[in-house]
């Protein structure tokens, strides 16, 4: 493969996760709205209490209940979640230097990737502390799984590019 080729194929990969960290981002804004949505389509009854439901319905149920009641009483609470949106957003940005210089800039997927693995750390130890049911965690830990494949990929992609460069191959961006 080219260096080119690599370039195109790196900057790709960081393309989508970068949407990934956008879109996982503005998803929370209108959590409301999406477990009104959940609800819908789970048939459960906004006006039936969460716990006459069992697993993911029961789950869904009590979360939109909390929801209502927080964002009816405590609407200031859901700013918590404007700023994790926000994060998301931010973090995606720290990856376009990477997009744009790959190889300079391969320190920010080994940062991108401890960060997935600490998904798995807030899920497993906060997780339990919150309440949140194991399969809800999983579902959580999915994101960084699903986040650290591309950026192990691009890792192993950028360490063929540097040692291109460093071989005297000049790569035209």
């Amino acid at each position: 493969m080219t260096d080119a080729e690599l370039l195109r194929r790196i900057r790709f990969v960081v393309a989508l996760f970068v949407v990934g960290l956008v879109l996982s981002g503005v998803t929370a804004f209108p959590l409301l709205h999406e477990l009104e949505l959940a609800g819908r389509i789970l048939n459960i009854d906004p006006a039936i209490g969460p716990h006459e439901y069992s697993g993911l319905r029961l789950w869904i149920a009590l979360v939109w209940e909390a929801l209502r009641d927080e964002q009816s009483r405590y609407p200031f609470l859901a700013y918590g979640t404007d700023w994790l949106a926000f994060g998301h957003i931010v973090i995606a940005m720290f990856f376009i230097p990477a997009w744009k210089d790959p190889a300079r800039y391969r320190g920010i997927f080994a940062c991108g990737l401890t960060a997935c693995v600490g998904v798995f750390f807030i899920a497993f130890i906060c997780g339990p502390i919150r309440g949140i049911p194991l399969y809800w965690r999983l579902i959580d830990c999915s994101f960084g799984l699903f986040g650290a494949i591309p950026l192990l990929y691009v890792r192993v992609l950028t360490g063929r590019l540097a040692r291109d460069k460093s071989s005297g191959n000049v790569l035209a961006t």
